[in-house]
């Protein structure tokens, strides 16, 4: 063998030996990633953001490729990582309800009102108050909306550039996370409420269910809630301290 053929020879080893040793250190970046995401969502009582975690994660690794990967590692577990819009939360099972005890007080039933008046703004988001009571057909109490505000599943969106300037209605990331959705999107449709019994088989023809909106971004109807706003809802006293 000539010295030259030894070089290519040596020359190929080392090259790789380099690519073999980027392999090793890129799958120990993955694997510390995947430590470091599972970390950072097991130590929150909320849900974690995707920009969250990537932020903390080494440069250049891809968070949400990492989350899915430690999603489907948990799968078949008793606790899964589940995605509520763009944030990410360990749940138990959903089959394994059955086996969870509480000694919490059971949470009062919503009233067939306030369920109604979720559904609308659910489906219907952004919604104001004056569209609810006309999908609803009957005045809607402000006790009502308080009841849902408090649950935390609904919240001021912004204001309808219409006259009057009505406020917009929409649902919240903890009403995603409660009712087990990753999106709004995730709403079951028609069908779906048909096969659940929600639905009585004496539909008007022309019934539709409306697809809910994709994100929480406004619409080009809508303006932002100001601080003058919050105050002249009641969330915020004049100088802008929150009402207790």
């Amino acid at each position: 063998m000539s010295d030259v053929e030894m070089r290519d020879m040596d020359d190929d080893a080392e090259d790789g030996g380099e690519r073999l040793s980027a392999e090793i250190v890129a799958a120990r970046h993955q694997a510390d990633s995947i430590r470091i995401a599972e970390a950072l969502v097991f130590a929150s009582a909320q849900p974690v953001s995707t920009g969250f975690i990537e932020e903390r994660l080494p440069r250049g690794i891809d968070a949400r490729a990492i989350l899915h990967r430690l999603k489907e590692e948990y799968a078949g577990r008793g606790v899964n990582l589940v995605q509520v819009d763009d944030h990410w939360a360990f749940r138990t099972a959903a089959d394994l309800s059955f086996a969870i005890r509480t000694e919490e007080t059971e949470v009062k039933k919503l009233s067939r009102a306030a369920l109604e008046v979720l559904a609308i703004i659910a489906y219907h988001q952004p919604v104001t108050r004056a569209e609810i009571e006309d999908i609803r057909g009957v005045q809607t109490s402000k006790g009502t909306l308080d009841v849902l505000m408090e649950a935390g599943w609904v919240r001021f969106r912004g204001r309808r550039r219409s006259p009057g300037r009505p406020v917009t209605l929409g649902t919240t990331r903890d009403f995603l996370d409660h009712f087990g959705l990753e999106e709004l999107r995730d709403l079951p449709g028609l069908e779906e409420l048909k096969g659940a019994g929600l639905l009585s088989g004496r539909i008007p023809a022309n019934f539709n269910i409306p697809l809910p909106l994709g994100s929480d971004d406004l619409t080009d109807e809508e303006d932002p809630i100001t601080q003058l706003d919050l105050e002249e809802l009641g969330l915020l006293t004049p100088g802008g301290e929150a009402e207790e």
